[in-house]
């Protein structure tokens, strides 16, 4: 069953997220501000991908000082959908 979820970041650029999965596989992601040209290549790498294998690749990865990043924060957006 194809599901959409709607994120609200924190700590980073981006603004919003929107992640579609189906079957535990992410179908699509979207975000609104943030690093236009990075977060499409992340959209673009985990799509197809299964929700844990990408949460597992992203969860703790920081932006410079920041304790988070956009990385960081899709896989917390990942983990609500399980």
């Amino acid at each position: 069953m194809v599901k959409t979820y709607q994120y609200k970041p924190q700590g980073v650029c981006a603004r919003q997220m929107e992640v579609t999965i189906d079957d535990g596989v992410i179908q699509d992601v979207k975000a609104i501000g943030g690093c236009s040209g990075n977060l499409q290549g992340i959209s673009s790498l985990i799509r197809g991908m299964k929700v844990e294998e990408a949460i597992g690749r992203m969860e703790g990865i920081r932006c410079g000082a920041k304790a988070t990043s956009c990385p960081d924060q899709l896989a917390k957006a990942l983990k609500q959908t399980l």
